[in-house]
């Protein structure tokens, strides 16, 4: 067996869906010249990532081999595989190779970021590649929901592996390329030792539907409605957009887009020539001089976001637009699992506007841009791999996509996040694991996971704040009493008195009784107070709150 290895390592996306990020390499061990495909993000939530902004994969272990990154491959322009390339494009200095569209979204990522724009390459897809080290990378078109979406081909000196980035197979697309049967087949003729493959619906077990089912009912819906409609849908899926608002204009209704992301998923597509033919559009200041019965809204956040158009027109208004009792509201759409709290948060708001809501449940109005069971089979049988690795899940998913391949007497390996897995011999093998995780951006700046910064916003969350404040003088003794300020507490507890006033009698007491020692070490002083304070508080209140001490000495 050769010296030299080729290596499959997902630090996001395998064992969970978003945030995809994955390595490549060939060479000696722990020398291996490496690939990264994707750096995509996924999005927090208040209960377990309050105020955090996005989230990404801990690129620690990259950044440590920088020196050995010889390229960066984006499959695609969705927010998991794309969304973190200006986040971390400094840590990792690579090139980034990508198709038009996608190179065209990932340019706009890098400007946000500061980082330079220059770094995104542009290339053609298969047979076109780009050689990095010692592998040679093509993209393969694939259909999705997004435009310019890719596989990629990776060519090793241990031989042909396929990363099939997020894929349905879709022969009336609407927008984009439909999948070709020949050029997949084509590129399987020479054999393929490993398939990297798309887990997400390998538990549905019908044919994958065409997005081009969905316009008939579509304009059916919007024509039985007299009231104005509102729409929303992801902002990347510009073939839904396309179909969306040709309804619209087919009802007799002028077409808004609300929401940055979907006006820029509009230029982009406009600006590349994927979209040649899109309805034209009106301002959101022309759209309120428009009757009701003539306008059709797209809107931005289909996932619930707070701070989307759709939630913000559920809660009030929105750029002067306000939904009333009869109007219709379409969620063209699936629920990512996840966010269903806030799809129903904004469903609810709508109901109690009297606005009639309909969803994607019945299959009339949204499909699915990954592949189902049959299409993975068929992708399957298209490239005859000896080897599958599953990605783009969660753990039952991939243990599912290896039983599937099983049936074919395909060698299959569940590899999760930190899962290095050499795919040199006749069976995958787990050689290494990494340590991998989460990076979290908070506000303007990066932390880790494990900082533990997000733990103690949750903590002050579920049990609040007191912060006391103490005085000593330069002979170590306690000037005044010590007093407290109380955040996100019940103001009287069970004595039926001011909490405040009860933490302040029980810290003078406390303090009272201390030694010198104490008194004189702040350590021990701080200790003593949040000590007291936790104490009383869960006596009063059943809380024990977070503590911060403040000791002020004079000299």
């Amino acid at each position: 067996m050769s010296a030299e290895r080729l290596i499959y390592l997902p630090l996001g996306g395998a064992g969970e869906i978003g945030m995809n990020c994955y390595v490549y390499g060939y060479g000696a061990p722990d020398e291996e010249r490496l690939i990264v495909v994707d750096l995509g993000v996924t999005f927090p939530d208040m209960d377990t990532t309050p105020g955090v902004d996005l989230i990404f994969a801990d690129i620690s272990w990259l950044e440590a081999r920088k020196d050995r990154i010889e390229a960066i491959f984006i499959t695609h322009a969705h927010e998991d595989h794309v969304g973190a390339v200006g986040l971390t494009w400094e840590r990792l200095g690579a090139p980034i190779y990508t198709r038009a569209f996608t190179g065209n979204i990932a340019r706009r990522k890098m400007e946000e970021r500061g980082a330079p724009e220059t770094a995104v390459r542009v290339v053609q897809p298969w047979p076109e590649v780009v050689t990095a080290g010692p592998l040679k990378v093509g993209f393969a078109p694939i259909s999705h929901s997004i435009p310019e979406s890719s596989g990629l081909v990776i060519d090793s000196p241990a031989g042909r592996v396929v990363h099939t980035g997020d894929f349905k197979i879709d022969e009336t697309p609407v927008l984009g390329e439909a999948f070709d049967h020949d050029l997949w087949r084509e590129i399987g003729k020479d054999g393929v030792r490993a398939l990297v493959c798309d887990s997400t619906n390998v538990f549905s077990r019908n044919a994958g539907r065409s997005e081009a089912v969905l316009r008939p009912e579509i304009e059916k819906l919007i024509a039985s409605h007299d009231g104005m409609v509102v729409a929303t849908t992801f902002a990347s899926n510009v073939a839904r957009l396309k179909t969306l608002a040709e309804a619209g204009v087919a009802a007799g209704r002028s077409v808004c887009l609300l929401g940055r992301a979907m006006r820029r998923m509009v230029e982009a597509a406009v600006e590349e020539g994927i979209l040649t033919d899109f309805p034209s559009v009106v301002s959101p200041e022309e759209a309120v001089d428009i009757p009701r019965a003539n306008l059709m809204l797209l809107a931005t956040g289909s996932q619930g976001e707070r701070r989307a158009a759709s939630a913000q027109l559920a809660n009030g208004k929105y750029q002067g637009l306000e939904l009333k009792e009869g109007d219709l509201f379409l969620f063209s759409s699936k629920t990512i699992p996840g966010n269903e709290k806030g799809v129903i948060r904004v469903m609810n708001a709508l109901s109690e506007k009297g606005v009639d809501v309909v969803d994607e449940s019945d299959g009339l109005y949204h499909v699915s841009g990954h592949a189902n069971r049959p299409d993975l089979q068929a992708m399957h049988e298209m490239l005859s791999p000896q080897i599958l690795v599953p990605m783009h899940g969660e753990h039952r998913h991939l243990r599912e996509h290896v039983k599937l391949a099983g049936e074919r007497g395909i060698a299959g390996v569940v590899a999760v996040n930190g899962m290095m897995i050499s795919l040199s011999g006749n069976r995958p093998e787990v050689v290494e694991f990494i340590e991998s995780g989460r990076t979290y951006l908070d506000g303007s700046v990066q932390i880790g996971a494990l900082d533990g910064i997000v733990r103690d916003r949750i903590r002050m969350a579920l049990n609040g704040h007191v912060t006391v404040t103490l005085i000593v003088d330069e002979e170590g003794e306690v000037l005044g009493e010590p007093w407290c300020e109380l955040k996100g507490l019940s103001e009287l507890g069970r004595s039926n008195a001011p909490l405040v006033d009860v933490l302040e009698e029980d810290l003078s007491q406390a303090i009272g009784r201390a030694d010198r020692s104490v008194i004189g070490n702040d350590d021990k002083l701080e200790e003593l107070l949040r000590r007291v304070v936790r104490q009383s508080a869960s006596d009063e209140i059943g809380r024990k709150p977070e503590v911060t001490a403040v000791i002020s000495r004079l000299s």
